[in-house]
């Protein structure tokens, strides 16, 4: 569990992506210690753009981040894998001490191995887009392709880079606060089964203290309110965006049943979920 705070030079990191992608023509990047994406770059090719470009798409993508995460298993430097809709990435931590602070992230090109055959191997994993794969196939090709020596070249220049990146403080730690722990805690677990009681030992804060925290972050509600609110938060984001099916919504932020995942989202919201789905597409509500 995090129990910082991450801060960015933005600006520096943005200028340095982005020179490296002039130089390159890699895209690389910055994910949070959650996997999470900072949006320091926005020169992505054409077949992640349009993946991205819809709400499944854009989940397929945050997912497969946050799993490269958990699956990082090298000793030091660059794990190479290949993303959810088959095309080569990699990734390396940056760390403070023994904690990553962040990922430093390269990807978006092919191997030097046939293309059709890099193109057979996607087409199943891209079954769920609309349109089918084909869709895809003309984006899919414009996708450059690295000898493995160009990709050893480049990742050993990218460590080299790292180490640049926290000498000059582009990425710092700042200890939280016990209020900015709950919140962090709640925005990355509020899918889970969660009660006081689990909640009061993640974090080792007492009991009557997390109520009072839980008063003050949420304007004087109790903690299982402020989880209600965060999935259910999640819970809008997901009808407005997503096709999923509202017991489908239901399960994604964590509660299962349909009936109580309905009850939920009207005592937070004043309205049903398929209410709020058909009036928000309709352009009357908002998913904030």
């Amino acid at each position: 569990m995090a129990d910082m705070n991450i801060l960015f030079d933005e600006e520096r990191l943005r200028s340095l992506i982005a020179n490296l992608n002039i130089l390159t023509g890699l895209p690389a990047n910055i994910l949070d210690p959650e996997g999470r994406d900072i949006n320091l770059f926005k020169g992505h090719p054409p077949f992640c753009r349009m993946l991205n470009d819809l709400p499944e798409g854009h989940e397929r993508c945050v997912a497969c981040d946050r799993c490269k995460i958990q699956r990082y298993t090298a000793e030091k430097g660059f794990q190479f894998y290949r993303c959810h809709a088959g095309i080569c990435e990699a990734i390396m931590p940056l760390f403070d001490k023994k904690r990553p602070l962040a990922y430093l992230a390269f990807g978006c090109y092919l191997d030097d191995s046939p293309i059709e055959e890099q193109w057979e191997k996607s087409r199943p994993l891209l079954a769920w887009y609309p349109g089918g794969a084909e869709a895809l196939r003309p984006a899919f090709f414009q996708f450059r392709q690295y000898s493995a020596a160009e990709l050893r070249a480049y990742a050993e220049t990218l460590e080299a880079l790292a180490s640049y990146i926290q000498l000059k403080g582009m990425i710092l730690s700042a200890e939280q606060t016990d209020l900015q722990k709950l919140s962090q805690y709640l925005d990355q677990h509020y899918m889970e089964r969660l009660s006081l009681a689990s909640v009061s030992q993640e974090l080792r804060i007492g009991r009557t203290k997390l109520c009072a925290l839980a008063k003050e972050l949420s304007g004087g509600q109790t903690l299982s309110y402020l989880i209600a609110q965060r999935r259910i938060g999640e819970a809008k984001r997901l009808l407005l965006q997503s096709s999923l099916p509202i017991s489908a919504v239901g399960e994604m932020v964590g509660i299962s049943d349909y009936n109580y995942f309905s009850k939920v989202f009207r005592t937070v919201t004043g309205s049903t979920p398929s209410a709020f789905r058909k009036n928000g597409r309709s352009g009357g509500a908002n998913p904030s």
